[in-house]
């Protein structure tokens, strides 16, 4: 792991860009000496280049005493697509501006994204575990679908806040059921690109016992900034 940049934002925030071979990321560290707990954030548009909201997401999490990492996996963000999955995409705004069904061709790109990422997911956790100031366990928040994937395969994540926008493949609504960390699901009512009834019946299928779901009224980028707070307080309880 290679920092390229280093700042020191004005809640007391370290905030420090990284290159981890072809992997670009952004590590947000808190001012406390001790070795912190840390959370995975992902998002399918990449996170180190981030939209304002989500690198504040990650800026307030870190001043709660937590270390904070977001990378673009793979296909993510400004990380180089296959021509392939450049169509996919192509297919995916024609049928949308046709009205047509889209389903089969999120499967056709979500799929392959989710298992390209996941890997890149897993390097870039064995890298922050070494770093001294970076204490576990490890938490994951963001993007369901990768999620979802991650927490089946690494046994190092203890728990989970899951954002339920977005398509998930029929592979990861099936890998749902292994799922057994603790779970807090935030799902917006009125999300234009995810079918409530789709949200409803993966929040039932997976296996935790400890599962909690937080429904907001409003479309796909309308969730509350109180939210923030609830997450917190849920990664307190089992990351602390």
């Amino acid at each position: 792991m290679r920092f390229t940049s280093e700042q020191r934002l004005e809640d007391g925030v370290l905030e420090r860009e990284f290159t981890l071979g072809e992997i670009p990321g952004t590590l947000w560290t808190p001012e406390s000496a001790a070795p912190a707990p840390l959370i995975l954030m992902a998002h399918n548009n990449g996170m180190s280049k981030a939209q304002p909201r989500l690198v504040a997401r990650a800026r307030y999490t870190a001043a709660r005493g937590y270390a904070v990492a977001g990378i673009d996996a793979a296909g993510c963000g400004d990380r180089p697509r296959s021509t392939a999955d450049e169509q996919a995409r192509a297919d995916l705004r024609r049928a949308m501006r046709a009205g047509e069904p889209v389903d089969e061709i999120f499967e056709s790109f979500i799929g392959p994204l989710v298992h390209k990422a996941v890997p890149d997911w897993q390097t870039t956790l064995d890298a922050l575990l070494a770093l001294p100031e970076i204490g576990g366990p490890v938490g994951y928040s963001g993007w369901m679908a990768v999620g979802i994937r991650l927490a089946a395969v690494e046994p190092r994540i203890e728990a989970a806040g899951f954002f339920a926008g977005g398509y998930v493949p029929h592979a990861q609504r099936e890998e749902a059921r292994q799922i057994t960390i603790p779970l807090l699901i935030l799902l917006q009512w009125d999300d234009e690109g995810n079918p409530r009834e789709r949200a409803l019946d993966l929040y039932d299928a997976f296996g935790s016992k400890e599962k909690t779901l937080h429904a907001n009224m409003g479309g796909h980028t309308g969730t509350p900034w109180f939210e923030l707070e609830d997450g917190d307080r849920f990664f307190g309880r089992h990351l602390k």
